[in-house]
């Protein structure tokens, strides 16, 4: 039982090493990588068009893009953090699976067909179509940041807790997966990141389906570890709880979830890119359909590793075997422990967790040179050649390389646990840029100034809540070294606010990080809607054709016809039905009444239609 667990002496960290199988099976991943995107650099066109390099030729199949859109977002993050969780806090979060139904449908319906049929290859492009070069500028400038800090994030877990287990180097490791991924990143484009996303997701339900079997069969099979958790209490039932502040019920996590995955998989560049990568808008919305299952499944290995390493240690404290108080760490130290032994497994599980790593970091590097180039080169440089604008884009890939170390660096500093600070950054980001693109896709009304004044304000809430949220759970510490304020900031994290209920201000700061996607929203399209009336709302024939979806109008399908067009000022034109005629490589139909010079207008400066890579739908 549990309490013998507990008396036993527990090992030294000194006594969970690597063996020789498992450093080749590592490198192994490490080099298969580094292939696929050698392969890409001599295959093919080689990457010589900006087109190839960051779009794929826009050629791709629905079923590596979906496997590419899973890795991408499952990262090393939620590897290492959701055993970690379930493993403190019990099955909660679990139901954070509901909000994958709506959090993936809405993508695949809504904003899916709106980017694709613009043409667009930067998500930000769309922004300037419909309000201006200022508010794509900002909306490009918001998502660097939020990448560049989520990069820090990815690359420094898995090493970090690598390190506290097997003393594996730490800056080593750091430097490894960063530079590896750098090269076949900057090597191979976007089909490299795609097709080494498929290989890594493979080898990462590989690793967790190892460590899952080997740690039931020696913590006594499945009865002996269904006993124990439950007798451990860590099975949750529905917690209907509305209370905001609470950290996981299922309102946070299946309502405030959709809000998180509509800004990852509905506006986020990183994702956006893929759809926009697939040879038609059939495959893209198919390969959003495809996500669904594999999210699930990646969701419940993660939950289950983490009830059977429950079952395994009784819910004990890792810190005095690790040196650490990192939960993260913990479920290293647990696989290091179930697969001593088994050479060749450890090694297959770091392989996982480094593929989750890469897999999230090539995305990243290719999806910033993406927005950079597009979205703050290209319309100032119009006459760059072909060539020296995909040696250019080859040239911010290795850069962001680069940087995304330095931000490894940055997040050692930080003491929550990994999978909180993950979402916290999606929330505090990704929630305003999501509120952006609601405020232009679904009310026409809304006019640019509105937009950046939203956005502006969007992010100030977001700082506020989220820095606020910091300073009143450390509040009352003053302790002088950085490290221990950060140790003190993450156990006061889950303990101070729930055993008592804050008043006022600190209530609001107190509001669970779950929700920040959905206030942050909120507050954009909010202040951008009063701040577009106030300084007098966009006319009809003002909005481009094909930049709005006809929510309003769907929503309010009751009231009649001269009412609706009064209220949502919606023209036929403005959203074409799903199977559309010969696309002329702007979005724009010809039966539209468009011809190809008028279309051409509606684009920015420095945007070339891209009329060979044409698509029938």
């Amino acid at each position: 039982g549990c309490g013998q667990r507990h008396r036993r002496k527990k090992p030294s960290p000194a006594a969970k090493h690597f063996t020789v199988v498992d450093y080749v099976i590592f490198a192994v991943l490490l080099a298969a990588s580094m292939a696929i995107g050698l392969y890409y650099a001599l295959s093919g066109g080689r990457q010589r068009t900006t087109q190839e390099f960051l779009m794929a030729d826009r050629s791709m199949h629905c079923l590596p893009v979906s496997l590419s859109l899973i890795a991408s977002f499952q990262s090393a993050v939620a590897i290492i953090g959701v055993p970690g969780e379930i493993y403190t806090h019990g099955t909660q979060y679990w139901f954070i699976g509901c909000s994958y139904i709506l959090g993936l449908l809405i993508p695949a319906h809504v904003f899916i067909p709106v980017l694709y049929r613009l043409r667009v290859s930067s998500a930000y492009q769309y922004l300037e179509l419909r309000f201006s070069k200022a508010v794509r500028i900002c909306g490009t400038l918001t998502f660097i940041c939020q990448m560049v800090i989520y990069m820090g994030v990815c690359v420094y877990t898995p090493a970090f807790a690598l390190n506290a287990v097997t003393g594996f180097e730490l800056w080593g490791t750091v430097l490894a997966t960063g530079l590896v991924c750098t090269l076949y990143t900057t090597m191979g484009g976007l089909k490299a990141v795609i097709w080494t996303d498929v290989f890594q997701t493979v080898v990462m339900f590989a690793g967790q389906l190892a460590v899952i079997m080997v740690g039931v069969q020696r913590t006594g099979g499945v009865s002996e570890v269904w006993r124990k958790v439950w007798e451990g209490n860590r099975i949750s039932g529905l917690d209907l709880n509305p209370d905001p502040t609470e950290r996981h019920t299922f309102w946070t996590l299946g309502v405030g979830g959709i809000f998180l995955m509509l800004s990852l998989y509905g506006v986020n560049q990183a994702q956006v890119q893929r759809y926009l990568s697939s040879r038609t808008e059939k495959e893209a919305v198919r390969s959003c359909y495809m996500v669904f299952p594999s999210l699930q499944l990646a969701l419940a290995l993660s939950c289950v590793m983490g009830l059977v390493m429950f079952a395994r240690y009784c819910g004990e404290d890792p810190s005095d075997k690790l040196g650490t108080s990192s939960r993260d760490a913990m479920v290293i130290y647990f696989v290091m422990d179930m697969l001593q032994g088994l050479p060749g497994l450890p090694g297959l599980f770091v392989a996982c967790l480094f593929s989750a790593a890469l897999s999230t970091i090539s995305s990243a590097f290719n999806s910033l040179a993406t927005v950079t180039m597009e979205d703050l080169i290209k319309p100032y440089f119009p006459a760059m050649s072909e060539s020296r604008a995909t040696l250019l884009s080859k040239a911010l890939a290795a850069s962001y390389g680069l940087l995304c170390l330095a931000m490894a660096y940055l997040t050692h500093l930080m003491g929550d646990s990994v999978l909180q600070v993950a979402l916290k950054i999606f929330g505090m980001v990704g929630g305003p840029i999501l509120g952006l693109f609601s405020l232009g896709m679904f009310f026409p009304w809304a006019n640019s100034t509105g937009a950046v004044a939203g956005l502006g304000t969007g992010l100030a809430v977001a700082f506020w809540v989220g820095i606020g949220s910091i300073f009143t759970r450390s509040s009352g510490a003053r302790p002088q070294d950085n490290s221990v304020l950060f140790l003190l900031i993450s156990q006061v994290n889950h303990l101070s606010l729930f055993f008592s209920r804050p008043t006022g201000l600190k209530r609001f700061y107190s509001l669970s990080y779950m929700w920040y996607s959905a206030f942050n929203c909120f507050t954009v399209i909010l202040i951008g809607l009063i701040i577009s009336f106030l300084t007098g709302p966009m006319k009809e024939e003002d909005v481009t054709p094909g930049t709005i979806y006809p929510l309003l109008g769907k929503l309010l399908c009751f009231l009649p016809e001269h009412l609706k067009k009064k209220l949502c000022c919606l023209s036929s034109h403005q959203m074409q039905p799903a199977q559309h005629k010969e696309n002329n490589g702007l979005g724009f139909q010809q039966e539209d009444g468009l011809s190809q010079e008028e279309a051409e207008s509606f684009l920015p400066d420095g945007h070339t239609p891209s009329v060979e890579h044409e698509t029938t739908v």
